[in-house]
């Protein structure tokens, strides 16, 4: 099969909503699946469920370019031995508690939630049930001072907190950044040290899975499903690259309810639309 232009419009627009939704707490998987209703790659449908997660590869790569002097551990300052820098690699370990719970429960119940919950109307009422929880958690912060507000500070029991939270995102609809954020915000962490976290723990969450889909799928690929994961992944990461750097300026001065609104409508409309059409 050869790519026409038309197909590869379609994966550069699928490369910008996964770019845009992946960092914004809207689900990008849950985005990918609607535009999928209406357009739809010719490719099959085994791909698709594999392309729809490893094009989150690219937004994970503009994570590690914007974030590496935090994420990296070590440090040279001239030609001698390198720094370690404990804090880092304290913070990775607690990324790695906090995979678990996501890590063992992905491998339960993936299939399950393929076959049965990847619908539009499952989508809608995760969409519509964590925007109102959006606006009811920051509503109730105004009330409250965050306990942690350097992601550095965060406990291994936070973390593991936060990754039973994260957990809650293998239900499309849900968005990862925003369970794991959600839960970050109700045990008292900021805003920007749950951004922060959370990006922290996508690059291993969305390394592992990645790998798991490609070794679910088969690493028999044909030179066209190469060119849709290229294509893809390059576009959702210079996307991710702006829209990462909006969030982080957003959230300094504002909150997350706008997020929480726009789900809900988002959720409204494909409730509407699903339901009389």
């Amino acid at each position: 099969m050869v790519l026409d232009v038309m197909e590869i419009l379609k994966v550069i627009f699928l490369g910008i909503v996964e770019g845009i939704t992946e960092w914004l707490p809207i689900s990008s998987t849950g985005h990918m699946l609607l535009v999928d209703e209406f357009i739809q790659l010719n490719m099959s449908q085994a791909f698709k469920e594999m392309f729809f997660v490893v094009i989150q590869l690219g937004a994970i790569l503009a994570v590690v370019l914007l974030f590496w002097n935090k994420m990296f551990p070590f440090q040279w300052k001239d030609k001698s031995k390198p720094i370690v820098k404990t804090e880092t690699f304290s913070l990775w370990f607690k990324v790695v508690v906090a995979c678990v719970p996501g890590a063992a429960v992905t491998l339960l119940f993936d299939d399950y939630i393929e076959a049965h919950l990847h619908t539009p109307m499952v989508i809608a009422a995760a969409l519509i049930f964590y925007g109102a929880a959006f606006i009811v958690i920051e509503n109730w912060n105004k009330r409250r001072r965050p306990k942690v507000t350097h992601v550095t500070d965060i406990t291994y029991r936070l973390a593991l907190l936060i990754g039973f939270f994260q957990v809650l995102s293998i239900i499309p609809g849900t968005s990862r950044s925003g369970a794991t954020i959600i839960g970050a915000l109700l045990i008292g962490v900021s805003r920007v040290a749950a951004a922060e976290f959370t990006f922290f723990l996508a690059v291993p969450v969305m390394f592992g899975l990645s790998a798991w889909k490609i070794l679910k799928f088969g690493l028999d690929f044909t030179t066209a499903e190469l060119m849709v994961l290229g294509i893809g992944c390059v576009v959702a990461f210079l996307v991710s690259i702006l829209v990462i750097k909006f969030l982080m300026s957003y959230i300094k001065k504002h909150d997350f309810k706008m997020f929480g609104w726009y789900r809900i409508v988002l959720g409204i409309v494909i409730v509407l639309y699903f339901f009389f059409v």
